[in-house]
């Protein structure tokens, strides 16, 4: 490893440029989730969005390949997000993942506000309290979460074998699956907020902002619908 590439890295960098690095990453996380909030906004008090529901539910497979193709969306946008070519390249990965998620958010979203309208707050402050604690803890311990991506990512695959076979066989994944789902992603909160601290390069705020937003996107989606559960 070079001198200059070595002094890159958070752990490693001045106090002074590591504290930059922090604020501008947590910044545009800021600015993502406000984004995120307002297409939301805007899709569902000014567009008709019952068709593009019925549509994205039409079927199981339907549903299959909207997430096929939000998984794939959401890997070019990750790549453009760590791309070194250009700053314009990264906030257009970063963009482009917003977008997605609301598109991908629509139909829970719509379904709240339409039959437990209070849940989307609560889940909102939940899932805010449960990231900020957690970061919180991360900062203070200073502890290092980069060993759990081994675990993380055997448990994603997992989760993601047991929701395409849901959708295929058409079976209920329930409650347990959904508390599951958010021990998980409070897995990747700890990992992610410890690679901000100590792993990525202070260059890579754009990078480092998209993974901790999808962290906190996912962790509202799975508590918003334990939510929506204990409303029924």
């Amino acid at each position: 490893m070079s001198y200059g590439l070595q002094y890159d890295i958070a752990a490693r960098a001045p106090a002074s440029e590591r504290a930059a690095f922090i604020r501008r990453t947590y910044g545009h996380l800021a600015g993502a989730i406000l984004a995120f909030a307002l297409i939301e906004t805007v899709l569902i008090k000014f567009v008709n969005v019952e068709p593009i529901v019925s549509v994205m539910f039409a079927s199981r497979l339907g549903w299959l390949l909207v997430l096929g193709a939000f998984m794939a969306v959401g890997w070019l946008a990750q790549i453009w997000a760590q791309s070194e070519a250009s700053p314009g390249l990264q906030y257009l990965g970063l963009s482009l993942y917003v977008v997605a998620e609301a598109v991908i958010f629509l139909p829970l979203l719509y379904i709240a506000s339409q039959v437990y309208p209070d849940a989307i707050p609560v889940a909102g402050i939940l899932t805010l309290a449960v990231f900020g604690g957690l970061t919180l803890a991360v900062f203070v311990t200073r502890a290092d979460f980069s060993y759990l991506g081994p675990i993380l990512c055997i448990g994603g695959f997992i989760a993601l074998g047991l929701i395409v076979a849901s959708a295929l066989i058409g079976f209920s994944l329930g409650l347990i699956f959904m508390f599951a789902m958010v021990a998980l992603l409070c897995g990747y909160v700890l990992f992610y907020t410890s690679n901000v601290m100590l792993h990525y390069r202070t260059t890579q705020h754009v990078a480092a902002s998209l993974a901790l937003f999808a962290c906190i996107a996912t962790l509202f989606w799975y508590i918003l619908m334990i939510v929506m559960s204990n409303r029924r």
